[in-house]
């Protein structure tokens, strides 16, 4: 069994800061992708920033200069630095992962639960 349990939300100001962690527990062997996604009232999921397999970063346009993706492998988690944050970025934060439970063995893609996030004065 594994899960990816989120911290880190809350109330902030705009311009103000926010660093999300996600840790994942159970059975893990590999972690591959790993990223964030957020769901904003009303509107659907969207992707937000990932690692790759490879290891390199990607960021949603939205977010690119003003959040930074990072992970502790040793810790089997991963964190989201939000800097400068607007009220749009107002969402419920969902960290997403593909997983390998066992060597060998393919991996599934897991959700944590969600953290809110929200930008407001």
């Amino acid at each position: 069994q594994v899960q990816l349990v989120e911290s880190g939300g809350g109330l902030v100001q705009p311009g103000g800061s926010l660093r999300l962690s996600c840790a994942a527990s159970g059975s893990i062997s590999s972690i591959n992708a790993m990223g964030w996604y957020r769901q904003a009232p009303g509107k659907q999921r969207e992707w937000v920033a990932h690692f790759t397999s490879g290891g390199s970063t990607n960021y949603a346009d939205s977010v690119k200069g003003r959040f930074t993706i990072s992970r502790d492998n040793a810790k089997n988690t991963l964190y989201l630095q939000m800097n400068s944050l607007k009220p749009e970025d107002t969402a419920v934060y969902y960290c997403n992962a593909d997983i390998s439970s066992y060597i060998g063995y393919r991996s599934y893609n897991y959700w944590g639960q969600g953290t809110q996030v929200t930008v407001s004065s």
